[in-house]
């Protein structure tokens, strides 16, 4: 019997009832309950995961790609095929504006707000449950919440299917197309008096799509809990080594598309020219040009029920990260904070070192009609960045190791919510529920030392104070249920907000160009309508932002967006989900989300240049007007069909994404096409005495031809063309493996 996605969404959608319901039954087992875990109260723009459901179509893609049936869930990958640096957007909403946790422990960077999901490759075979979060959500730890949220929950006492009284292994293994490999070993352990342990540990290899794009990643997951009656104890220790080649240049439109016989795998990264005695010119491809990074988490988290109705949870942690990336590149000397504005070779290093730890606090009382909760947590960072530069092919004399630039940044993030759930009609099959969110949050931001793209000092020190109300209410009767929420969410800048954007004027201590903090006002109101055989839902948003901080398309040295402030702007859309039981072995799901996404009164001055040629600039050009917000499709969907007969599953899932601009000029000379994949998953369970499940991925079977990813400069050509990049993915490709529980 297999939970689809729209019926996963459905269940979290019914309101504060069936999740609170499901509270008061596992408040009677506090064995089966982890108290600091969030709920999705109100809104039903909501879908929780399962380990099965995560791990499904599981051959080594990052977390982004096992989301993919989300509604209005784009994800994106660096290397084309999802298993080096991948990243996600939410209604258009980029993955540095989606909160994220662990165990209600912020996973967000502080000072980029984003989550590098390679650093914990096959984190998902850790993960016992996730739960996405269209729109603001219910307060949590961390980044606020601009397009959604991801609440992932670890292994608990109860983890799988597989009866958690006995100890069990299980090992995985698939290999598939560019020599992808994916091996796992994990292990659930029943300790004597009351003790549990869960250990995994996961190794993933890959060439990529793209040439030199190739993975080398591994990661772990430990816990070791106590699980008394009313009181539970949980050391959790994971973590991850990457070392990935470059993919972030991008190509041009006619490459990425394999236009004319281009070779869609071409990657200019680590390109350079070497000339010959004969004075023959040759290209070739530096060997090293890789992201090298490592990162350790550590929690302690504390449980306890004191009475029946009041339940504690307090958890303290610390993660530490450090690596480097390493290029060859042509630049000016300057740019090595020398002296002299001639261009030369370099190989050069920018590293970065960073702590990052605090508590979460979190106090819950549960009764029949009322459920309250109060929580608050106090996180602080410490970030070292620094750059080497170690070959220069110039005639200087340079230290080993040379340090060109160095600087240091601190960040506090602390917050207090108060939450409550009013059960005003609880009878039969009717029921009816309010609800309240009441969060304050305050942010520190100090940073100094020179900026590693122009050698200006940068000393800033900024605070801001933000308060995030919500409420929201739920009526359920007969298989029909209505929600409706309002929120308010605040957002500081983050790190390149700052850098890319800000000048400091040292005589007069002025900043120049300081980016605001956002803020949105979110409206959401929804609908469903459930019946055995088939499921309706719709849910409508308008998300009003104010000084929202928007993708110009341009990227920096590294390929990170820049960004800026727009005063007006908004998005607004529906979300359609359905489906329906064919038959008891076939059932059909999918969804549709239809959206707005635009910039009123928007102003850009644009360059424009004779041609790409010689680039000699011939005038400005500007930009006015309503315009439609970068890489912000109006049209998303998904059709996922499900055979499930005996031992034997198979699903057809098909998503569709409309055609996105890639930067807010609306420029049809730079924007990106729509594109549609269908991938199939054959599963099949053998019938013997050990658990063995033999599966086959098969990504794209169409073979499109797409990008999914992409930028553009902020100016144009006298022909009216652009001078644009895109990020080519993988055509039809193949896995398949085997996992054996014993």
């Amino acid at each position: 019997m297999k939970k689809t996605i729209f019926l996963a969404a459905y269940v979290a959608a019914c309101g504060v009832v069936t999740a609170n319901t499901d509270t008061l039954t596992l408040v009677r087992n506090l064995d089966e309950v982890i108290v600091n875990a969030p709920v999705a109260q109100v809104t039903n723009n909501y879908a929780s995961l399962s380990n099965e459901q995560l791990n499904r179509s599981n051959v080594g893609q990052n977390l982004p790609y096992l989301l993919s049936t989300t509604p209005a869930l784009i994800a994106t990958s660096d290397d084309g095929l999802g298993v080096g640096y991948t990243y996600f957007r939410i209604r258009g909403t980029d993955h540095t504006r989606i909160n994220m946790t662990v165990n209600d422990v912020p996973l967000n960077d502080s000072e980029s707000q984003t989550v590098f999901w390679v650093n914990m490759t096959d984190m998902s075979s850790s993960m016992s449950s996730i739960q996405v979060q269209r729109g603001v959500g219910s307060s949590t730890n961390g980044s606020a919440s601009f397009g959604g949220s991801i609440n992932m929950q670890t292994y608990g006492k109860q983890m799988t299917a597989v009866d958690d009284s006995v100890s069990h292994v299980t090992l995985g293994f698939n290999g598939g197309m560019y020599n992808t490999f994916r091996e796992m070993l994990s292990a659930n352990i029943v300790l004597p008096n009351q003790w549990q342990a869960n250990a995994r540990f996961s190794k993933v290899n890959s060439d990529g799509f793209l040439y030199r794009t190739a993975s080398d990643l591994y990661s772990y997951y430990g816990d070791l809990g106590w699980y008394g009656s009313h009181t539970q104890v949980v050391a959790r220790f994971f973590g991850g080594s990457e070392k990935t080649g470059m993919g972030w240049d991008g190509v041009d439109h006619a490459t990425a598309y394999g236009l004319n016989g281009a070779d869609r795998r071409y990657n200019p990264a680590g390109e350079y020219t070497t000339t010959a005695i004969d004075g023959s010119d040759s290209t070739t491809y530096y060997p090293n040009q890789t992201d090298n990074y490592a990162q350790q988490h550590a929690q302690l988290t504390f449980n306890h029920r004191f009475t029946p109705q009041w339940l504690l949870s307090a958890t303290a942690h610390y993660t530490h990260g450090a690596g480097y990336y390493e290029q060859y590149k042509r630049k000016k000397l300057s740019y090595w904070g020398l002296p002299y504005s001639h261009k030369a070779y370099g190989m050069y290093r920018k590293h970065l070192d960073n702590h990052f730890f605090g508590g979460v606090l979190t106090t819950r009382y549960i009764s029949e009609p009322l459920d309250l909760q109060f929580g608050g947590a106090v996180n602080h960072y410490i970030g070292e960045h620094f750059g080497t530069l170690h070959y220069l092919e110039d005639t200087l004399v340079l230290p080993v190791n040379y340090e060109y630039y160095r600087n240091d940044a601190k960040k506090t993030d602390a917050n207090i919510y108060a939450k409550a759930n009013w059960r005003v009609i609880n009878r039969g099959q009717e029921k009816l529920s309010l609800y309240a969110d009441l969060q304050y949050r305050y942010v520190r931001y100090e940073r100094n030392g020179v900026n590693d793209e122009d050698m200006t000092n940068l000393p800033l020190e900024v605070n801001f104070h933000f308060f995030n109300p919500k409420a929201g209410l739920t009526y359920q009767n007969r298989g029909h249920l209505f929600s409706a929420s309002f929120a308010i969410a605040n957002r500081e800048p983050n790190r390149n907000n700052y850098k890319e954007n800000v000048l400091f004027d040292a005589v007069t201590g002025d900043y120049v160009g300081l980016p605001h903090a956002e803020r949105l006002y979110d409206y959401e109101v929804g609908y469903t309508y459930s019946h055995s055989r088939f499921a309706l839902g719709a849910n409508l948003y308008f998300m009003d932002y104010d000084n929202q901080l928007v993708l110009t398309g341009e990227y920096n040295d590294v390929g990170a967006y820049k960004t800026k402030n727009v005063k007006d702007s908004y998005r607004m859309g529906v979300e359609l989900t359905a489906g329906v039981k064919i038959f008891d072995w076939l059932r059909w799901d999918g969804n549709l989300v239809a959206s707005r996404n635009k910039i009123l009164n928007y102003h850009q001055y644009v360059d424009l240049y004779d041609n790409q040629n010689d680039w000699n600039w011939i005038g400005q050009d500007s930009v006015v007007g309503t315009t439609t917000i970068a890489f912000s499709p109006s049209i998303t969907a998904l059709s996922l069909f499900t055979f499930d007969v005996a031992d034997f599953t198979a699903t057809i899932q098909t998503s569709v994404v409309g055609k996105q601009y890639l930067d807010n000029t609306e420029d049809e000379n730079a924007s990106m096409r729509a594109y549609s994949t269908t991938n199939i998953n054959l599963q099949y369970l053998l019938p013997v005495k050990l658990e063995i499940r033999l599966l086959c991925q098969v990504n794209n079977i169409f073979n499109a031809k797409y990008a999914n990813n992409g930028g553009a400069e902020a100016s144009r050509f006298a022909d009216g063309s652009r001078c644009c990049w895109y990020y080519a993915q993988a055509g039809i490709n193949v896995h398949a493996g085997f996992n054996i529980t014993f």
